[in-house]
């Protein structure tokens, strides 16, 4: 059913609409930036689509690999017509400005705070929107950690070190703890190895001694 409104898109806004594909059951739209705001508020008011329940919205930072950089990902379904959709648009940024779009927080209320992470956790600006400040990280914090280029052994304490610590992170804690698997570093333990022999005898990959 979700090929109809697929159809439907390409016959209200043409060439805006640039790709459609369906993967694993999910039809996707990949449209005009420009046409992000037109295109949701037509999936919401449109009486044969009626897409009143939104779901997520999220950004992908294809950072080295694909050009534009960035692309903003809208999940929708219709509760009375039990269909879905997959949006996207792909965004850039010239130079240190930020990448920008439309909000949808007029369209769909609950999209005000997933732009707000997308904000914090990118930096893609929304335009519009009526709020968009960090949710996440605190006010102080610099750059955005889930963009690829972000150094995963960057740290932004808010108060001082405790002394002694040396900005190092403290047993039984390595200096991957806490990132996202595909940012690790496994230098000190390659995959697949989970202990270690040193002169204190045998350890596990957390430093405990181990029989």
């Amino acid at each position: 059913m979700s090929q109809k409104v697929l159809d439907r898109l390409k016959q209200e806004f043409g060439e805006a609409i640039w790709e459609t594909h369906d993967q694993f059951g999910d039809e996707t739209a990949v449209v005009d930036p420009a046409k992000w705001q037109a295109i949701a508020t037509f999936l919401r008011d449109d009486s044969r689509l009626a897409f009143d329940h939104f779901i997520d919205l999220t950004a992908v930072d294809h950072h080295v690999r694909r050009t534009p950089r960035y692309e903003v990902v809208l999940h929708l379904r219709s509760t009375e017509r039990f269909h879905r959709i997959r949006l996207k648009a792909a965004i850039h940024a010239e130079g240190d400005a930020l990448p920008q779009i439309d909000t949808l927080s007029g369209v769909w209320a609950g999209a005000n705070w997933f732009e707000r992470e997308c904000f914090d956790m990118f930096g893609i600006e929304f335009r519009g929107h009526p709020d968009l400040r960090r949710i996440l990280m605190y006010e102080e914090f610099q750059g955005h950690p889930l963009r690829k280029d972000y150094p995963t052994q960057k740290t932004q304490p808010l108060i001082p070190y405790r002394e002694g610590v040396n900005n190092e992170k403290l047993p039984p804690f390595d200096d991957w703890e806490g990132m996202p698997f595909g940012r690790q570093e496994h230098d000190r333990h390659p995959m697949g190895t989970h202990r270690e022999v040193d002169g204190d005898g045998r350890r596990n990959i957390l430093g405990f001694e181990v029989e």
